[in-house]
C-alpha cells in the first residue's frame, strides 16, 4: 500500500531465507539477570495490548501460534525470546503496555523492566513499535517514544491492521505520523504499513530486519 520505493527483489529474498529457517522460542525473561548473552543481533517489538503484536510476529515468522495473544496471561507479561535462523537474529516480544485488566504495580514493574531492558542491552538493533491503524498514535505510544528517545534506541512504527481502514485514511496517517517523527531523535523516518491478516508489509518487515544482520 506504501507508494514509495520497495525493497529490491535480493532484499525481499533475503528477508523471506532468513524467517523460511527455524524459529523457536528460547525463554521468558522476568529481570535482567536472565537475559541470554547479547552475542547476536536482536531486535523487538511493543505495542500496546490488542495492537496485534502477536498477530504480527506470527505472521512474520510463518507460525499461526508462536507468539501468544494478551489472552493468555503469562508469557506476554515477560520479554519473550525466539531464535530465528538459528543463531542468526534473537527477536524479543516485549510485554504490551496499556493493558487495563492488571493492576498498576504490575504495570510499573513491566514498564521498568522494559526500560531497564531497552538503555542496556547493546546487541539491541531496533525497536519496532506497533501502532493500531484504527487508533492512531496514542497518550501511551508518545510516552514509549519518549522513553525510547531518552535511551537512544532506534525505532520504527509499523502500523497495524490497515486493512480495516480504506486506502487514502492509511496514506493520510501514515503522512502524519512520519511529520510527527521528525520531532523524534531516534526515530527511524519511515513506517511501515501492515496487515498480518492479508500478509500485506511482511516481506518489506523481513527485509527491513534482514538489513540490520
Amino acid at each position: 500500500m506504501d507508494t514509495r520505493p520497495a525493497p529490491s527483489e535480493d532484499q525481499i529474498e533475503t528477508g523471506r531465507l532468513l524467517f523460511a529457517g527455524p524459529v523457536d522460542f528460547v525463554m521468558g525473561v522476568v529481570d535482567l539477570k536472565g537475559l541470554p548473552p547479547a552475542d547476536r543481533t536482536e531486535v523487538c517489538f511493543a505495542g500496546r495490548s490488542n495492537v496485534g503484536k502477536s498477530s504480527l510476529i506470527n505472521a512474520l515468522t510463518g507460525r499461526n501460534k508462536l507468539a501468544r495473544s494478551s489472552s493468555e496471561p503469562g508469557r506476554t507479561r515477560e520479554l519473550n525470546y525466539f531464535d530465528v535462523g538459528p543463531g542468526q537474529l534473537y527477536l524479543v516480544d516485549l510485554p504490551g503496555f496499556g493493558y487495563a485488566k492488571v493492576s498498576r504495580t504490575q504495570a510499573d514493574a513491566w514498564m521498568k523492566l522494559t526500560r531497564s531492558y531497552l538503555r542496556g542491552r547493546p546487541s539491541l538493533r531496533r525497536v519496532f513499535l506497533l501502532v493500531d491503524a484504527r487508533r492512531g498514535l496514542m497518550d501511551t505510544d508518545e510516552e514509549v517514544m519518549a522513553m525510547l528517545d531518552g535511551s537512544a534506541v532506534t525505532y520504527q512504527i509499523l502500523l497495524t491492521k490497515v486493512d480495516k481502514l480504506a486506502k487514502g485514511e492509511v496514506d493520510g496517517l501514515q503522512a502524519d505520523i512520519e511529520t510527527k517523527l521528525k520531532k523524534h531523535g531516534a526515530a527511524h523516518p519511515l513506517t511501515i504499513v501492515t496487515s498480518a491478516e492479508k500478509g500485506w508489509g511482511i516481506p518489506e518487515l523481513r527485509a527491513e530486519i534482514a538489513a540490520l544482520l
